[in-house]
């Protein structure tokens, strides 16, 4: 299958995906709470793809749907509340999100080969499962992340409908955070691009922001959700539980993305012990200087 038909048939995935959204929020049962609305028709989004990912077999077919589903969801609670298109906050905050979903969605296409390739993780996760493979399918690669982004999108939901909140300096801080994060990501995933176009056989990524951090891309994708728990917070002052969806990003990159992803490495490439060594895993900082 060629990339192009392959585009096509995850286009037509998602638009399935929104659609079946989009109909159960405006003929499905009224919950008379915007944000479990939101989470149904969310829900009933990532069960049309997961129908495709079983039905070719391939469940990278979620893959853009953690930066496709956000706007689409903000966008729904805004418009539903009535917020109001003045708030200036939710502007800022919009910015930074359409910024990182676009690039990342961008980032997603650019890389992607075609349906004849899959996220190396999905065969172990499925692998690891035995006969309850297509329940780690459908939990771990496709609702869990979901749910995930969702719970990361409560501060989003109290921007949407808390309007009164006057701009402060904490959403200058925010937005400051969300575009760095942004930048961060475009500058790894660049120097990445470049490294593997152009890498011998067995070398490691040392160079660029990645001496800095082991996972820079990760970095900064944990400072995008950091930056929207941080405009929760401006928008509702003292609703500390606003913080609770990056710290919980954080949790799922610590415990189980980098664990994979630093396992992989170190398999095919003995010299990454050496970039352990010397590189922060996470939180950027001068490499470490190792004797010789």
């Amino acid at each position: 299958m060629s990339r192009a038909e392959s585009l096509t048939r995850v286009g037509v995935a998602y638009v399935a995906a929104i659609g079946a959204g989009i109909a159960w929020l405006v003929w499905g049962a009224d919950t008379s709470r915007l944000w479990l609305d939101g989470l149904i028709a969310d829900l009933i989004a990532t069960l049309v793809i997961f129908g495709a990912s079983r039905m070719h077999r391939n469940s990278s077919f979620y893959d853009a749907w953690w930066s496709v589903a956000p706007p689409l969801l903000a966008f729904y609670w805004w418009l539903a509340a009535d917020a109001g298109v003045s708030d200036a906050r939710w502007w800022l905050m919009m910015t930074v999100m359409l910024v990182w979903a676009i690039r990342l969605t961008g980032n997603w296409l650019y890389g992607f080969p075609g349906l004849h390739h899959e996220d190396w993780r999905y065969p172990l996760l499925r692998a690891k499962a035995g006969r309850a493979e297509l329940v780690a399918d459908l939990l771990a690669i496709h609702v869990i992340p979901t749910l995930q982004v969702f719970a990361a999108m409560v501060p989003v939901y109290v921007v949407a409908t808390r309007a009164e909140e006057p701009l402060g300096w904490l959403d200058l801080v925010a937005f400051a955070v969300g575009m760095g994060a942004i930048t961060l990501e475009t500058v790894a995933d660049a120097q990445m691009h470049r490294f593997v176009a152009t890498r011998t056989p067995g070398a490691v990524m040392d160079r660029g922001v990645w001496s800095w951090s082991r996972h820079p891309n990760y970095f900064g994708e944990f400072g995008v959700w950091l930056s929207f728990g941080l405009f929760g917070l401006a928008a509702a002052p003292g609703s500390w539980w606003v913080l609770l969806g990056a710290v919980a990003m954080a949790v799922l990159l610590q415990t189980a993305s980098i664990p994979m992803m630093e396992k992989r490495s170190l398999e095919r490439r003995p010299e990454y012990a050496d970039v352990v060594r010397r590189v922060a895993r996470f939180v950027p900082r001068p490499p470490r200087k190792v004797p010789g």
